[in-house]
């Protein structure tokens, strides 16, 4: 019993070594998607929306904050991340907007198993910062899709693409840049489909 101790004080001894000695993860700034504030518009709508994570490619379903820095290279910036994968973020934020325009009341998301009357949802292309030259400009695109909730039958889809030119290569000035971004797209998709979702209920 003696030896068996004695051999195991080293090699404990040894994993601590070991682990003191590993390189320490660097540590990133975490940022959320800002929203600016917006005004209700319009009477309340009757049907029910669902709003679900975009499908998008590997690359961009994750916290990266994507960047291009010339051609087709993809890249993001280093030590800083957001808060959740791209297209969580931007469904969060899709969610965001519609509750802060106020016509679509009944609304759920793909984290649930609840019906509606509609879900949205599509292909997100693009979510990341580019650099023409020495500028640079924060690109969504979003092939979006409108579909009826008691047949998965698609009534409407539209690709919407935001370009927000950014004044700084800063990675703060970068993420203020999609925000104003998510707030333009916000802007189009939520009339868009309190448009076609008035229009699919009157046929």
């Amino acid at each position: 019993m003696k030896r068996a101790y004695q051999l195991i004080v080293p090699v404990a001894l040894a994993l601590v070594s070991a682990c003191s000695i590993l390189p320490k993860p660097d540590p990133s700034d975490v940022y959320r998607l800002a929203a600016a504030p917006a005004t209700v518009q319009g009477t309340p709508v009757a049907w029910s929306l669902r709003v679900t994570k975009p499908q998008t490619s590997e690359f961009l379903d994750s916290p990266r904050i994507a960047v291009v820095p010339n051609g087709d290279l993809i890249s993001s910036y280093a030590n800083s991340r957001w808060s959740d994968p791209s297209p969580v973020l931007l469904r969060n934020r899709l969610l965001d907007g519609f509750q802060r325009d106020g016509r679509v009341t009944l609304l759920s998301t793909d984290d649930t198993n609840l019906q509606a009357d509609y879900e949205l949802g599509g292909q997100l292309q693009a979510f990341q910062s580019e650099y023409r030259g020495n500028a640079v400009e924060v690109v969504f695109r979003l092939d979006a899709r409108l579909v009826r909730g008691s047949d998965q039958r698609i009534i409407a889809s539209r690709r919407f693409e935001v370009r927000q030119p950014v004044g700084d290569t800063k990675v703060p000035a970068v993420v203020a840049g999609f925000g104003l971004a998510g707030d333009q797209l916000n802007k189009q998709v939520v009339e868009w489909v309190v448009q076609q979702g008035n229009g699919a209920v009157k046929r």
